[in-house]
């Protein structure tokens, strides 16, 4: 089976001190991941540390950043590099989250530099793709995600793709209470699985985790889970409250 994540996506939210009770109530609940599942939790660059600390006597615990620089060092005050992750003991790294691609201007080009960074430093991306509401409405949010892969990833060998953590996140359903319907995540899962398999084949395409990154909650978790291709979650604002993340890892598959 294909790996089945809860990724927890804390953006900038919460002191250091909530951020440690809230990783200390989680891991209390002592869930038993089986060896296809896992939980990450991407927390703000000062909390990685931390994190780490946390959940690496855990079984199928990770810590992952935020983002990370499109380049390898140099005068970029401010910006924190895959090498320094690297350096961290950080193995995952969340790459194009539409935020970032909104408010920071991130194109598919820089994403690609990102995503060959953290390759080059082992760290495993999570890369995001997903349609605005314009989009969604205009009906071509099928071609709108295929050039965000294409434009991203397509460089990559099989095996350098094979690496890849996907997050299709619909940008109408972030924080606006919207969730995307069972059908419609798992109709546009099932797209990126298609646009994977016509590049590098079925063996390739079905051994990739696509999350669905759209208000994931713990009253919805379950029935999104359930579709063939969506692989877990990229959890916002559940992910900041014990008790929903805890019932969002139970939901996986």
């Amino acid at each position: 089976m294909r790996k089945q994540i809860a990724a927890a996506n804390w953006k900038m939210n919460l002191t250091f001190q909530a951020g440690e009770k809230l990783l200390d109530d989680i891991l209390k609940a002592r869930i038993f991941l089986q060896e296809h599942q896992q939980v990450m939790f991407a927390v703000p660059f000062p909390y990685l540390l931390m994190t780490r600390s946390e959940v690496e006597e855990e079984r199928n615990y990770y810590v992952a950043a935020q983002n990370c620089y499109h380049k390898k060092s140099g005068a970029f005050t401010g910006e924190v590099s895959a090498e320094m992750l690297h350096s961290l003991g950080v193995h995952y790294c969340v790459i194009g989250h539409s935020e970032r691609r909104e408010y920071f201007n991130e194109t598919n080009s820089m994403l690609a530099e990102k995503i060959n960074l953290c390759l080059e430093y082992l760290i495993t991306p999570i890369f995001c793709c997903g349609e605005p509401l314009t989009i969604r409405e205009s009906q071509t949010q099928n071609q709108f995600v295929e050039t965000q892969l294409r434009e991203s990833l397509f460089h990559l060998s099989a095996g350098e793709l094979n690496k890849i953590i996907i997050a299709y996140e619909p940008i109408w359903a972030i924080g606006t209470g919207k969730t995307a319907s069972t059908g419609q995540a798992q109709e546009m899962h099932a797209y990126i699985r298609s646009v994977l398999t016509g590049q590098y084949g079925k063996n390739i395409a079905n051994e990739i985790s696509i999350l669905y990154g759209g208000s994931v909650k713990a009253n919805n978790a379950k029935e999104l889970f359930s579709c063939p291709d969506v692989d877990g979650g990229l959890v916002g604002g559940a992910s900041l409250v014990a008790a929903d993340f805890i019932q969002i890892i139970k939901a996986l598959k």
